[in-house]
């Protein structure tokens, strides 16, 4: 049996609109509190509980596999040609053209087409895309944000034993591949299955390298050809220079032959400024710098032994580590050394004695990374122990600028090629420091750990936005630096230019008082000299000393008696005159 309540209600009742109005308040109900009711609540013991207002969440990340992409072109011929007619022949298109412009079809067509063709045209012209519409407007400053940068891409060695990234170089047309040259260069280290390859990358594609060279020997160098993206000149661990042409395939096109070619590895090779644009020059520690034509690499075009005694001697010579070349000085390059010190050097000179002008006194060690300032090339950045130091061509005793002892060997350096107070140095603690010299020179201005290995080689893209770092075990990290210090910021130029003549002539004030001191202690150590050896010629007879010491004395003792005497007559004087006036005085007193 079911109990079923029915409620009724009219039709026009449901649904109804609330209508609310405003009204004072009214008490609906007062319950007041009733003490006899407290015997009947049983208390309990308090327990605490925690709640979380929001859900529980944790975080995890994830690497997903990156999306390949390949490149593919096509190779468009001239086309609308009958199969019979060759388009390079002018004589046979001129005819076939001959042919067709008779025809009335072609005549109707191109008065059909004429129309839409001046329809597009006015179109057109009458707006300008390239029109800009804002030239008048003030460029507003941008807030200047705090330096950082942020990894882009890491290149990876493929290879199962890995190598130390030794060199790196950007393609000349807009930088959108990398040339990573890879060699293990411990001494004895390198066992028989290690790979001899080193790889171009495409800085889009991490997974896989676009091309492969093939040398001979492990890279330790590698340059991209500035006037041509597709050939590239490597220094190998066993002293050849390898040229490659990468429309040609990965084995080299040219290669040095051994008896020609360096005794130590190449640590670095650069591209001259040259109408062919076909010549370079490389450097080792077997203490040559060689000059190649990468047309014939059978033999050294020049050779110059980078002896300091300027005698051309091999065994004295000194072991180079690193080379630069300034393409708007084109006769002049400097060489660093094992040995710490930098060789200036002119190729234009007539004998190998000339062609080393001077040298800088720069490190304890081998001198890793040297630079001249692309804004101002008389100075230049050099790279060694645990410090990098700006020098200036017209100082030779010091630097006009130097980092203070880093914690970290410090092993590659550059210059930024947008803003010229800016340079990059990698250390052997994995950490990336830039530098702005306009800002702080006591500390770089962003410190970046890049990984855990230790850093070898450094590159900058020619925007200077991107900077590919190379690691011990072959990994090339690609980082891209913040606006602010890939940006030519203002007045910073004429800033840098005051900032160095003023070191400059700092120095050489410095240089100046050096030179005197150097000169006084000369002169002392001169005198001292003269006065050992007038002690060492022998000592006199005591008669003669006990002689000259009489003499000596008498004429003493004469002198002092006649300043007496000489005293005591300009008394005697001075008496008789005071008396005089006494006397005079007393007479005009009588008179009067």
């Amino acid at each position: 049996m079911e109990i079923v309540h029915v409620y009724s209600k009219l039709r026009s009742e449901f649904g109804r609109q609330c209508l609310f109005s405003d009204r004072p308040a009214e008490l609906l109900l007062d319950l007041p509190p009733d003490p006899s009711l407290t015997l009947s609540f049983i208390q309990k013991s308090p327990r605490d509980q925690a709640v979380q207002a929001c859900w529980e969440t944790s975080e995890h990340q994830v690497n997903t596999e990156r999306f390949e992409t390949t490149s593919c072109g096509i190779n468009h011929m001239e086309g609308g040609w009958p199969k019979d007619i060759n388009p390079a022949e002018m004589e046979q298109t001129i005819r076939v053209r001959k042919k067709v412009e008779k025809d009335e079809s072609f005549i109707n067509s191109v008065l059909q087409l004429g129309s839409v063709m001046e329809h597009c045209i006015r179109q057109n012209n009458a707006v300008d895309i390239y029109q800009e519409c804002f030239e008048d407007e003030e460029v507003v400053e941008e807030i200047q944000e705090p330096p950082s940068a942020k990894t882009v891409n890491i290149f990876r060695d493929p290879n199962e034993i890995k190598r130390t990234v030794t060199s790196l170089s950007w393609q000349p047309d807009g930088g959108r591949k990398l040339a990573v040259a890879y060699s293990c260069l411990e001494f004895q280290k390198s066992s028989k299955d290690i790979s001899l390859d080193s790889y171009i990358w495409d800085i889009e594609n991490p997974n896989r390298p676009e091309m492969m060279l093939k040398p001979t020997s492990p890279l330790v160098c590698l340059d991209y050809n500035p006037k041509d993206s597709h050939t590239l000149v490597g220094g190998s661990y066993n002293g050849q220079i390898a040229f490659w042409d990468t429309r040609k395939g990965n084995q080299p096109v040219e290669f040095s032959s051994l008896e020609h070619s360096h005794r130590d590895p190449v640590y670095k090779i650069i591209w001259l400024q040259s109408k062919t644009g076909t010549d370079a020059f490389s450097a080792s520690t077997d203490g040559q710098v060689l000059w190649w034509d990468v047309r014939k690499l059978a033999e050294p075009t020049e050779c110059l032994v980078l002896d300091p005694s300027r005698e051309g001697n091999l065994d004295q010579a000194l072991g180079a580590t690193s080379l630069e070349f300034e393409p708007t000085m084109p006769t002049k390059f400097m060489v660093g050394t094992e040995q710490g010190l930098v060789i200036s050097c002119n190729r234009k000179a007539k004998t190998p004695a000339e062609k080393i002008v001077c040298t800088y006194d720069s490190h304890h060690g081998p001198i890793y990374a040297l630079q001249r300032n692309p804004f101002f090339p008389k100075n230049f950045l050099t790279v060694g122990d645990w410090t990098a130091r700006i020098w200036s061509e017209d100082i030779k005793e010091s630097s006009i600028m130097c980092t203070k002892y880093q914690m970290s060997y410090l092993t590659d350096a550059c210059w930024s090629p947008v803003r010229p107070s800016v340079f990059f140095t990698v250390k052997m603690d994995g950490v990336l420091d830039v530098w702005d010299i306009l800002f702080k020179q006591s500390d770089p201005t962003l410190s970046l750990k890049v990984c855990d290995n230790s850093l070898y080689s450094l590159s900058v893209q020619d925007n200077g936005r991107l900077v590919a770092c190379g690691s011990q075990l072959g990994e090339a990290t690609l980082l891209e630096i913040c606006s602010g210090l890939s940006n030519l910021q203002k007045n910073e130029k004429s800033l840098l230019a005051a900032m160095f003549e003023r070191e400059s002539k700092r120095e050489k004030i410095l240089e100046a008082r050096q030179r005197e001191v150097r000169l006084k202690e000369r002169s002392r150590s001169e005198q001292s000299r003269e006065e050992e050896a007038g002690r060492e010629e022998g000592e006199e007879d005591p008669k003669q000393l006990i002689v000259r010491a009489e003499s000596d004395f008498y004429s003493l003792v004469e002198a002092e008696v006649k300043r007496r005497e000489k005293k005591d007559e300009v008394m005697k004087e001075k008496d008789i005159c005071e008396e005089k006036d006494v006397k005079d005085e007393e007479q005009k007193g009588t008179s009067e």
